[in-house]
């Protein structure tokens, strides 16, 4: 007796699968900043690994979008502005941490 395994994928599937990715990826990225904050802040450790990941994760999701030109028309500005802000906060912590831990 042979049965007929066929899978049909049609819209429905796709965006069902293509929402499981997202909240997936959604739940690592949360679980990965808590375990920076828990690592930094209670066990006193470097966390740069860990948030490197997250950065990268959104990074790679920007770039296949940008190839396939599914980002909205001005991304590209706003990122660049985000990108600008959060060097200048940046810049500020780490000035305040020097200053700090130089006495």
């Amino acid at each position: 007796m042979s049965i007929d395994f066929s899978a049909e994928r049609d819209e429905r599937t796709m965006a069902v699968e293509n929402t499981s990715y997202k909240w997936a990826y959604t739940f690592l990225t949360y679980a990965l900043l808590i375990d920076v904050i828990y690592r930094g802040w209670v066990r006193d450790e470097a966390t740069w690994d860990l948030l490197a990941l997250v950065i990268v994760g959104g990074a790679v999701s920007a770039v296949y979008q940008a190839r396939h030109k599914t980002l909205p028309r001005f991304w590209a500005n706003k990122a660049t502005l985000i990108g600008c802000v959060a060097g200048m906060i940046m810049g500020v912590v780490a000035a305040i941490v020097l200053s700090w831990a130089r006495g």
